[in-house]
């Protein structure tokens, strides 16, 4: 699939990493000359980030083209995603020049953040088409993605921007009716206008703003949202109690919510100086790769109760899973498989400047997985409520590995019945083949829904046993059937 974006700033980049690294080529128009560093320094942090969120082997990176005029970026394009900077003629300029060059079924999206698609189509050649798909910075770690349509919007053409959004792991959210500033901006302007008046007001600074909201309902708001927090407080009895209780304190004169201070120079000084202050010496990369890890945390740990963002992300890694890596030659079965390399990036150094221990697990597990595949466990397997467990595992280290090390992880079939299957991985390094660690794993097939063992499926046995016909024959690794401490041979 072939992506046309029109605007490479912070939100334009972010878009190019998102389809980037879902495999989708993508051809961007932006006058900036500047434009190539700036996106190439977003897709870094980005392609940084996404390998730590997702489990499973992204698809082969697309390829990134930049183009001299929005004609030529919509040509031949399968989706386009308007990202300009929020002047309503601009964009309309962008999008009618780009709509002409268009097939007229290919949708267009626009990431404004507030004006109304109904006059972003104004002049457009098929109007019909252009629908708001508005994200969140960073677009390409944040899931959320507002639909909105205008008053010549179909219905056909949300519906192609949902499902292009949810095949990059994005959360479409479809907005019912056309306003201002959508929905998950007017709530942010609310709070945003209560901010200026606190630090207007001298009542806190900006970092204890930011501390008031990070350290208390901003941890909430990540996996619940305002309605279902007020009803959980509300007890037994629910949101009408907590109506009851709390509804007569919207009366109350607490906010300056329906004002505004007026933004004095004096005032933006204050803020400007009291943010420069929080951020200390840390630059925006720098800022922007601990907001990455800080938002990886939020969502993987989502994950592991399935719930908010972290379902998002379930259903992503499961689609991942699912397409594999394709490859059109079969695997040689007469040695050891080789399922998966990859270079030791600089967060797996520990303190002594070498791989740390658990990576190799992590490394070994995840040749497992691509083995697991190659068997024929992929997302529809997985959703009839079957898999493999681990349920034991050795690992013995070699030789030491440094950050920018090329590694690449064969696995072989030591035994399998129908139940368990036992495999055996070595990693070695790429340049001069030497070993650096093995592993050794012992595996077991899952009812997930009984949670019981159970034996696998026909066809997975069957491949089973056309690898073990050859692997059978192979030597077993000195490492294999190791115990703690025994001597090496």
């Amino acid at each position: 699939m072939r992506v046309g974006l029109l605007g490479g700033g912070v939100i334009g980049g972010g878009w190019a990493a998102r389809f980037l690294l879902n495999g989708f080529d993508v051809q961007m128009y932006d006058p900036d000359p500047e434009a190539p560093r700036k996106v190439g320094e977003v897709l870094a942090n980005a392609r940084r980030a996404t390998t730590k969120l997702v489990m499973p082997a992204l698809p082969a990176e697309g390829t990134l083209t930049f183009l001299d005029s929005p004609e030529a970026a919509a040509t031949g394009a399968d989706f386009v995603q308007e990202s300009a900077p929020e002047r309503l003629e601009l964009k309309q300029q962008l999008l009618r020049r780009a709509s002409t060059a268009a097939g007229p079924d290919i949708v267009f999206a626009s990431s404004t953040s507030g004006l109304l698609p109904s006059l972003l189509q104004q002049g457009m050649t098929h109007p019909e088409r252009l629908v708001v798909g508005h994200p969140f910075n960073p677009v390409y770690l944040l899931p959320l993605v507002e639909i909105c349509g205008g008053s010549q919007s179909s219905a056909a053409a949300a519906d192609r921007a949902a499902a292009v959004y949810e095949t990059v792991g994005m959360h479409p959210l479809r907005l019912r009716k056309e306003i201002d500033g959508f929905v998950a901006d007017r709530l942010l302007e609310a709070l945003w206008r209560e901010a200026l008046w606190l630090v207007n007001d001298g009542v806190a600074t900006a970092s204890e703003i930011d501390d008031a909201i990070r350290f208390g309902a901003g941890l909430r708001w990540s996996f619940m949202g305002t309605f279902l927090v007020y009803r959980i407080a509300g007890g037994e009895a629910g949101m009408r109690h907590f109506m009851a209780q709390f509804g007569p304190t919207l009366q109350w004169p607490w906010t300056k919510l329906m004002d505004v201070p007026e933004l004095t120079d004096e005032l933006l000084d204050t803020i400007v100086s009291q943010s420069d202050e929080q951020a200390g010496a840390a630059s925006i990369r720098e800022l922007e790769v601990l907001r990455d890890d800080c938002l990886i945390a939020v969502m993987q740990g989502l994950r592991t109760v399935g719930y908010g963002a972290g379902e998002v992300l379930d259903r992503y890694e499961r689609q991942l899973f699912g397409r594999g890596t394709p490859t059109a030659v079969e695997p040689d079965l007469t040695a050891p498989v080789r399922v998966h390399e990859c270079r030791v990036p600089t967060d797996w150094v520990d303190y002594n400047g070498h791989t740390n221990d658990s990576r190799y697990m992590q490394l070994s597990s995840e040749a497992g997985d691509r083995f697991l595949r190659l068997i024929g466990m992929d997302s529809a397997y997985l959703e009839s409520g079957r898999s493999f467990f681990t349920v034991e595992s050795h690992v013995n280290y070699v030789a030491q590995t440094r950050a920018g090390d090329q590694l690449y992880v064969t696995v072989q079939l030591l035994s399998h019945d129908q139940k368990r299957m036992r495999l055996f991985t070595a990693m070695r390094r790429s340049d001069d083949d030497a070993l650096v660690a093995t592993a050794e794993h012992m595996m077991l097939h899952v009812d997930t829904t009984a949670d019981r063992a159970s034996p696998a499926d026909p066809v997975i046995l069957a491949k089973l046993a056309a690898i073990a016909e050859y692997h059978d024959r192979l030597p077993a690794p000195p490492q294999a059937g190791r115990h703690i401490g025994q001597p090496s041979r």
